[in-house]
């Protein structure tokens, strides 16, 4: 199968997310990384495009998007890894240039232009795929599966949660960079930044949209101007009721998600600690751990049962099925786009109203 001429914008020398997308981007073989504008600053982003190898580097992401799309052999699609201001209008460029995008989350650094790149999706040809990528893992695609057969029965209880502690440290705030600064990161801080993970999680496998939220967010830090942890009551679609707790200075705690989904005949329990198993509990009988590749498991999976298979690998299904949308020429049930970004989006904003109205329920 042909790859798929692939740029990035942003992910230059010392950035974390950008390696991943492209390590990702070239697990399953159905991109190439052919040309990016992977820093602001000129001399950075030749440095970076020369220590990747990368064949067409450039110094403006705008200059990029409209040389690309007048070359015969020009990116079909682009990874942004940007600050979350940058987002809207780099997404912007390339899809009015017919280029598809790639976006990591969270889709904006505000619901107005969340909005306003909703519009500009539904109008373009070019498809728009957020990297949602704890979705890519096996097990949540089958605990997804499962619910939406009905063997967890009517869903009644879902508690999500995402919590660390990298800024637990007084002083740690500098390594949230851009991250720190509303004006560049948005409003909200853990909550956008991880908080929009576990939200997406508890809505992709319970098949439930978030109704209205009652939070509380928190700076613990002093002279920190967004919040570094999260408490959310949750009401979904369908009288379910949940719980979301999300942190960055939860100290001992080390990338911590777990989601757990109940309904009134099983309940299910997944861990990132653990991310080839999953429990499920059937009311009345003994707990099973299903894995990766067992004899029920209807999901995608690279390596035989008992290999595992982790983060990058997840972040990889993501653009495999990115691969195959683009080839569809249509966004798929099941991979986040415009419309989960939209609602990450909304679930921020709510709970940023609900914090700031102590602990009101807001619709979203």
């Amino acid at each position: 199968m042909q790859r798929i001429p692939l740029g990035m914008v942003g992910g230059g020398q010392g950035a974390f997310i950008g390696a991943v997308h492209r390590i990702a981007a070239r697990i399953d073989d159905r991109f190439a990384l052919v040309a990016g504008a992977l820093s602001s600053d000129a001399g950075r982003a030749a440095a970076s495009a020369e220590a990747i190898g990368l064949e067409r580097s450039y110094h403006d992401w705008r200059e990029m998007a409209r040389a690309e799309a007048a070359r015969p052999d020009g990116i079909r699609a682009v990874s942004v890894v940007t600050p979350n201001h940058l987002h809207l209008p780099v997404a912007r460029a390339f899809l009015e240039a017919g280029i598809h995008v790639i976006l990591d989350k969270p889709l904006t650094a505000t619901l107005p232009e969340a909005e306003e790149l909703a519009r500009l999706t539904e109008a373009t040809k070019a498809l728009l795929i957020l990297t949602y990528s704890y979705s890519g893992y096996p097990m949540i695609r089958e605990a997804r599966r499962l619910v939406a057969e009905g063997q967890l029965g009517r869903i009644r209880l879902v508690h999500a949660e995402f919590v660390a502690d990298w800024l637990a440290r007084p002083g740690r705030a500098e390594q949230q960079g851009w991250r720190a600064d509303p004006a560049l990161g948005g409003e909200g801080g853990a909550i956008a930044d991880i908080g929009t993970h576990a939200a997406h999680l508890a809505t992709y496998v319970s098949g439930l949209p978030i109704t209205e939220v009652a939070a509380e967010l928190t700076a613990f830090l002093p002279g920190r101007q967004i919040d570094d942890n999260g408490h959310a009551m949750l009401r979904f679609a369908d009288g379910a009721k949940g719980m979301l707790w999300t942190s960055q200075v939860a100290s001992g705690s080390d990338n911590e998600v777990r989601l757990r989904v109940m309904g009134d005949k099983a309940g299910l329990d997944w861990t990132h600690a653990d991310p080839n198993r999953l429990r499920l509990t059937r009311l009345g009988e003994p707990s099973q751990t299903l894995t990766r590749g067992g004899p029920e498991f209807m999901g995608s999976a690279r390596l035989p049962s008992g290999h595992a298979e982790g983060y990058l690998e997840a972040f990889a299904s993501i653009y495999t099925d990115a691969a195959d949308a683009i080839a569809a020429g249509r966004v798929p049930p099941g991979l986040p786009g415009i419309q989960d970004g939209l609602d990450g989006m909304r679930f921020v904003a709510a709970c940023l109203r609900s914090s700031r109205a102590d602990g009101a329920w807001q619709p979203l």
